[in-house]
């Protein structure tokens, strides 16, 4: 049995996470919790059934009283977590840690450094790489069916409704509270891209902005769409019809009380109450990635706002055939060339994120016990989370980036920063 205290209870933490550990009681328990959401730390405790003294206003209790459990699983906002794993790792905490890594590329290579120098089984929830689809084209791509792969063209179809619910009006609509789109949302992308081929990125470049959901689209329209909007009617966003009418994962960060007059009062002055075109957001509604491979395989990546249905798309190209994969759908679609087509079913998958949730935290579980070696896993979510900032370079600088080089700078800085250090450390 994993014993493994919660760093931030929120919607993944208690969701995503919790959930696994409620229907999988003999694999992992949490024995304690840090959240300074009085209603959510005591609703994680309950459920949990945590001792009174495993629970923390925050996590610097947890890490004034060293080490409590096996693991953390670190659940905090985007900018948080570079300070948590760092601190986890000293302790000596195996850590599950909710993607990004961190914000800034050389904090990505500090955490990678020191993993390896503490013998810390480190998981990154890149949890699409652990669902059913994903993994079903792995082993495709594996066994050879394809052959040689040379393009993959890859789509991700963030709903209109949920770009709003996350990227405009929640935690990830500001870069410079969160981070870019392409490390808050897609760096789930590019590690995919990474992990199904395998292979080093030469070069890149990247185009995209925030093209709808900004002041200039509306004009004459109040700040919150309670303050009388004169087009409540017919807005897509008019924020109660959305939230009055939406899922719990939707109505969970706008109130710890779910009724409708909770939701409503919450919407009055809140964030999630904003009208869309007069929020503080900043991060992209459109995004694409070309990249090029050391073994000539080229992909094209397209995130978009502007889509019906949360999903991905994929169609890869190889030497041999065709593959087609809706994430929403229960099976590809492969077209040997001079062949006919056929299908291959996709299993059921539980939790979010097409089982994807379930899929990282058994592969954590999996990894606590020696059962597997993670530090592959580790190689390939670092190096998507790089194509994530070499990617936000290109596309803010107008510039295609060379890959090696990119890290390369990075890694001597990191370096330089290290030496640096130790020279205080030294006087």
């Amino acid at each position: 049995m994993i014993e493994a205290i919660m760093i931030g209870a929120g919607n993944r933490g208690i969701g995503a996470y919790g959930s696994y550990v409620i229907e999988h009681p003999n694999e992992l328990a949490f024995v304690g919790v840090a959240d300074p959401d009085n209603e959510r730390r005591h609703y994680f405790q309950t459920e949990h059934k945590i001792k009174d003294d495993m629970v923390f206003h925050d996590a610097e209790e947890v890490y004034s009283k060293g080490k409590l459990a096996d693991a953390v699983f670190i659940c905090t906002q985007d900018r948080q977590h570079i300070h948590h794993v760092l601190k986890a790792m000293d302790l000596g905490y195996h850590v599950f840690l909710e993607k990004p890594m961190a914000v800034d590329p050389h904090d990505i290579l500090k955490i990678q450094k020191k993993a390896i120098a503490t013998k810390t089984i480190l998981v990154v929830a890149h949890v699409l790489r652990y669902s059913p689809f994903f993994n079903t084209i792995k082993n495709v791509l594996d066994e050879g069916h394809l052959g040689k792969i040379m393009v993959i063209n890859h789509e991700e179809n963030v709903g209109f409704y949920h770009q709003a619910h996350s990227y405009v009006r929640g935690n990830w609509r500001n870069s410079s509270i969160a981070s870019p789109m392409i490390l808050a949302k897609s760096c789930h992308d590019m590690d995919i891209i990474s992990y199904l081929l395998d292979d080093t990125p030469k070069r890149l470049s990247s185009f995209g902005t925030r093209s709808h959901f900004k002041r200039e689209t509306m004009d004459g329209v109040p700040n919150y769409c309670l303050d009388g909007c004169p087009h409540q009617e017919t807005c897509l966003y008019f924020a109660p019809k959305v939230y009055l009418n939406a899922g719990d994962w939707m109505k969970f960060p706008v109130s710890n009380d779910l009724s409708d007059q909770a939701i409503l009062k919450a919407l009055e002055k809140g964030p999630y109450g904003r009208c869309v075109y007069r929020s503080d957001n900043d991060v992209v509604d459109h995004q694409v990635v070309s990249i090029e491979f050391d073994h000539e395989t080229t992909v094209n990546f397209s995130m978009s706002a502007f889509s019906n249905k949360i999903t991905r798309h994929i169609h890869i190209m190889g030497t041999n055939g065709e593959l087609w994969g809706d994430m929403n759908e229960d099976h590809l679609t492969i077209k040997p060339f001079g062949k006919d087509a056929f299908y291959v079913n996709i299993p059921e998958g539980k939790g979010g994120h097409g089982g994807g949730d379930h899929g990282a935290v058994k592969r954590f579980i999996e990894a606590c016990h020696q059962r597997i070696d993670v530090n592959h896993d580790l190689e390939i979510a670092v190096q998507g989370h790089l194509l994530a900032f070499a990617a936000e370079k290109s596309r803010v600088s107008g510039e295609t980036v060379d890959f090696k080089h990119f890290v390369k700078e990075l890694s001597w800085y990191l370096d330089m920063q290290n030496k640096k250090n130790q020279k205080i450390s030294s006087i």
